[in-house]
């Protein structure tokens, strides 16, 4: 299923045009859009890297243009807040005494977590896909659409 360029609705296949913007839908086999000299998907998944390149993706002219974009950028930030304040939240319990051993398997698996999340995240924001997570995404949509 495919995406639209310009408001980021799935359209169905054999569809050529949005059912909710009514934009062109892009033929099969069409190269994606470029924002700024690059696909809007590897620009998706260069967003993941760190903060820092979706930040970036945000204030730059040419890729805070595109909606698909800025969702990956907006999802990142917020995916790697929550990791930070999962994180600490759990470092606090750490300090009450033989709590340790129970935080400690805690952080790892939260870490493993996250890195398989981070990995999906790339290779969805890769094959152009706005996968969302749940509680994140949605809110990574809303500020992706509020322009």
């Amino acid at each position: 299923m495919a995406f639209c360029s310009g408001c980021g609705t799935q359209i169905p296949d054999g569809s050529t045009m949005c059912p909710a913007c009514s934009a062109k839908a892009p033929a099969a086999g069409a190269a994606q859009s470029t924002t700024g000299g690059m696909t809007d998907n590897v620009a998706g998944m260069l967003a993941y890297i760190t903060i820092i390149p979706a930040i970036i993706f945000l204030v730059m002219e040419p890729y805070n243009k595109s909606r698909f974009i800025r969702f990956h950028s907006f999802q990142c930030i917020f995916f790697w807040v929550a990791i930070v304040v999962l994180q600490i939240v759990i470092g606090i319990f750490g300090v009450v005494p033989f709590m340790i051993f129970i935080t400690l398997p805690l952080h790892m698996i939260v870490w493993l977590g996250s890195v398989v999340v981070w990995i999906i995240l790339l290779l969805k924001a890769n094959q152009g896909q706005m996968f969302k997570l749940p509680v994140i995404g949605d809110m990574a949509e809303k500020q992706a659409n509020a322009v």
